[in-house]
């Protein structure tokens, strides 16, 4: 068995699978960078296919979800007021491969946050397709659930004591740290130390710019508003180094495999990502981590359904037959 760490750790193994040691437009969990924002000039081209997802499969696994009990979901205001309404509000993206990908074929959302916020709309309301999806972006995520826009945001959502002064964490359901994603043929960056006086390129809203300030401080950083702008950056040569969270890393290279290499190890704070939700919504927390609980156990033999998400969504594309250990929930820091 094929663990992800082994994946990510096993530098020989990861070399030979093109990803470097550890997705296209998608948000950072990961802060500050003194740098003024820079807006791209063109659009990436010649963006390859990712390794495919099982969509069959994936959408399997949705149907086969717990739905919560009429009296757990009466229970909870927050979750009963979705279940009035009909539908489960979701602040999110499309465009993240291993994440949150919506497919131009069908229209559905494939991915890690995709499957958990529609198992969560089947929970609440009995059906994974009782769901809106609004585009948010690292810098959104807070106020579309200060506005009552969403009912809760699923996107690689880390946990900060900031964040958690405007709005409220369910979970954490999974965790990341940081990677450094360079051009293919560059020899000169292959880890931390060297981003010394190099430009490199972190996602505004997100915590990456904080911990470049505190781990490589002498690096010049611009902000970006999405993955997608910062690696357009990185091909057109304005930045010499682009660092975000390893999950989010590891997209882009299975998807420009000739284009972008991982270099170094992964590195800062542990990014405990969380499912947002609007500050003191009753009954919200407690019920989405309830939800959070019901999937990353097991009823039956069969496997859990958060492990058989991740393998779907993450570790059949990346060569890992083994998947993480879900973080203890109610625990961020």
């Amino acid at each position: 068995m094929k663990s992800f760490d082994e994946v990510l750790l096993n530098r020989r193994q990861v070399l030979a699978l093109g990803l470097g040691a550890t997705a296209t437009l998608g948000l950072a969990a990961c802060g500050g960078g003194e740098a003024a924002q820079t807006q791209p000039e063109t659009e990436l081209k010649d963006e390859q296919e990712a390794p495919a997802i099982n969509a069959g499969e994936f959408d399997k696994l949705l149907a086969s979800g717990p739905v919560a009990a009429e009296e757990v979901v009466a229970a909870s205001e927050w979750a009963s007021n979705i279940k009035k309404a009909g539908t489960l509000r979701v602040g999110g993206v499309e465009t993240s491969t291993f994440f949150s990908l919506r497919d131009v074929a069908d229209g559905h959302y494939r991915g890690f946050d995709a499957g958990l916020f529609q198992l969560l709309a089947r929970y609440i309301t009995g059906s994974e397709a009782n769901f809106k999806l609004d585009k948010v972006t690292s810098d959104t995520r807070e106020s579309v659930l200060e506005n009552n826009t969403v009912d809760a945001v699923f996107a690689t959502y880390s946990y900060t004591a900031g964040r958690a002064e405007r709005i409220d964490f369910a979970g954490p359901y999974y965790t990341s740290q940081q990677s450094i994603l360079v051009a293919k043929d560059n020899a000169d960056i292959n880890g931390l130390a060297d981003l010394a006086g190099k430009n490199v390129a972190v996602q505004s809203g997100s915590t990456g710019p904080t911990i470049m300030k505190e781990m490589a401080p002498d690096a010049v950083l611009q902000q970006f508003s999405t993955d997608e702008e910062a690696r357009l950056a990185l091909e057109q040569k304005r930045v010499d180094a682009y660092v975000i969270d390893n999950t989010m890393q590891m997209g882009a290279v299975a998807k420009n495999p000739s284009k972008y290499k991982i270099v170094g190890d992964v590195f800062g704070p542990i990014d405990p990502y969380g499912i947002g939700l609007p500050k003191g919504a009753k009954g919200a927390v407690e019920f989405v981590n309830d939800f959070l609980t019901a999937v990353e156990q097991s009823s039956d033999s069969s496997a859990p359904i958060w492990e058989s998400l991740w393998l779907l969504s993450i570790g059949d594309r990346i060569g890992a037959t083994e998947a993480p250990k879900p973080p203890a929930i109610g625990v961020f820091e």
